[in-house]
């Protein structure tokens, strides 16, 4: 069975993980130096980030061509959403609708922006009102739980690694402190990966997370299990044929906030594309166990596998 509990002290402990981990080679890197000042390399990288975080809702709007749904063309979708955010606790996110044929949603914003829930026009033509429900859920889930706020941060300690292994192997130091700078150099490059890795797995955490969230709020949880289960895999399926079909889906970029991740597609559409129904296919999936290399490819995914994302919320309905 799953617990909600545990998923969130997984969540905590690897956010005390990847902070313990920065801090220790923090340290290290200081006591190496001696004299090397970290803190204005560190204001720099949380400005970067903050920026981003200021100025990335109009990036992505321009990237996927996202305008806010018209109150009266999309009115029964404001109201879904409406209805949502009054059982999630929150203030209702501006809808908004992103002009592009693969199926996807994706929640977003900032100060200066406000929250936002974007559909694409893939996701309402080939989803049923029931299983948009199902993913706007998902969505606000990542809305109440300031995922955006929280995904950001988790990202400034990798970036400030990155960063000191680029100035320290370029930098120039006189040769009997040569040794130190490369050490320095190679320990930073080496915390970056490390810390990338905890942030994925934080990352597929938090889909977890938003994919129960979804569950919760539904009028019939067992019912909102299967909705979100069956829209999962129609993403991912029709997401696989339009990039079978040589089609350039054009939304790869900002993928972390995608509610189904389109680099897997494909593979991990292999069991639905020779079924006769979405039921039937989901069901194939639940059976599934997954290979050695699909688990070593799901540690570099901002995404859960789908065959575990799937036995999660089967379980939940239970």
């Amino acid at each position: 069975m799953v617990n909600v509990w545990k998923l969130r002290t997984a969540m905590l402990g690897t956010l005390a993980l990847i902070i313990g981990f920065s801090t220790l080679l923090i340290t290290v890197l200081l006591s190496i130096t001696g004299t090397f000042n970290l803190s204005s390399l560190l204001v720099f990288v949380i400005a970067l980030n903050l920026a981003q975080w200021l100025v990335a809702p109009y990036i992505i709007e321009g990237l996927y061509g996202v305008k806010e749904a018209d109150p009266e063309s999309y009115r029964e979708l404001h109201a879904m959403l409406e209805s949502l955010s009054s059982k999630a606790g929150i203030r209702k996110p501006k809808l908004m609708i992103a002009e592009t044929p693969v199926p996807n949603a994706f929640a977003y914003g900032s100060p200066l922006s406000g929250p936002r829930v974007a559909v694409t026009r893939g996701l309402l033509n080939n989803l049923s009102n029931e299983e948009i429900e199902a993913v706007l859920g998902h969505e606000l889930g990542h809305l109440k739980h300031r995922d955006v706020q929280l995904m950001m941060f988790a990202s400034v300690l990798p970036s400030l690694f990155y960063i000191l292994s680029r100035y320290f192997l370029f930098a120039g130091y006189e040769e009997e402190r040569r040794g130190d700078v490369i050490a320095i150099s190679l320990i930073s490059l080496a915390a970056y990966y490390v810390l990338s890795l905890f942030t994925l797995y934080l990352s597929r955490l938090r889909e977890y997370y938003a994919d129960f969230f979804s569950v919760q709020i539904a009028p019939n949880p067992r019912e909102g299990s299967r909705r979100l289960m069956n829209a999962l895999a129609k993403i991912v399926l029709s997401t696989s044929k339009l990039k079978t079909s040589g089609m350039k889906l054009g939304i790869m970029g900002f993928k972390e906030l995608l509610i189904a991740d389109p680099d897997s597609a494909e593979t991990e559409a292999s069991a639905l594309s020779s079924t006769y129904g979405i039921d039937e296919g989901v069901r194939r999936l639940l059976n599934r166990k997954l290979t050695l290399a699909e688990r070593l490819i799901e540690l570099f995914s901002t995404h859960p596998n789908i065959v575990k994302r799937l036995k999660a919320l089967e379980e939940l309905a239970r």
